[in-house]
């Protein structure tokens, strides 16, 4: 939506939050992210930080809030993911060129329509596009969301800042385990209750 209306064409772009939101998001919001908020390497030595650059080339709005909202990783692009999603929202509502129509979207508009709903896709979409594309489309999306620990509940007496990877600079906090706490956690991650895999 932002590079088409940055170019001059009227863009309607339909967004079902707030009105509704999957189980995994929480924020008003758009660009929300659910699982983690490290946009992953930002070195030019390989192809997610070549990515990126040519995508700042490009004025990514995704990328220019990203940067703008970076918290020390080392050499991963990670951010404050509400001031992240709060100033893509706020550039997108601004455009003059973009219309944001609130509420799901249950069936294909008409006309020259571009769906990119991500793996959060409300499940009546999913549906109507499965019924387009085909039972063996596979819509399906598995991931984690990554707990959000705050630094006042970090015991730093025991816990200590490093780099990841010894390289960069020491912005991860490290939280060792004992022996006892190490298989307590494994034998609770392997007995943990799985999400059935469908296909």
């Amino acid at each position: 939506a932002w590079q088409i209306a940055r170019r001059g064409v009227p863009v309607d772009l339909y967004e079902m939050k707030p009105c509704l939101k999957t189980p995994a998001q929480h924020l008003d919001t758009m660009a929300e992210l659910v699982c983690s908020n490290s946009l992953r390497s930002d070195r030019l030595s390989n192809a997610v930080g070549l990515l990126k650059a040519e995508m700042r080339m490009l004025d990514s709005l995704i990328m220019r809030a990203a940067d703008e909202n970076a918290v020390p990783a080392g050499g991963a692009l990670a951010v404050d993911r509400h001031g992240f999603a709060r100033m893509v929202t706020e550039q997108i509502r601004s455009h003059p060129h973009i219309t944001v129509v609130p509420g799901e979207v249950t069936e294909i508009p008409e006309g020259e329509v571009v769906i990119a709903s991500g793996p959060l896709t409300s499940d009546a979409l999913a549906e109507r596009l499965q019924s387009l594309l085909g039972a063996d489309t596979a819509l399906h999306f598995y991931d984690a969301a990554a707990p959000l620990v705050t630094a006042e509940s970090v015991d730093m007496d025991k816990a200590w800042f490093g780099s990841r990877y010894d390289r960069g600079t020491a912005d991860y906090v490290n939280c060792p385990m004992t022996e006892e706490e190490y298989d307590a956690f494994w034998k609770e991650l392997t007995t943990a209750q799985e999400a059935p895999v469908h296909g």
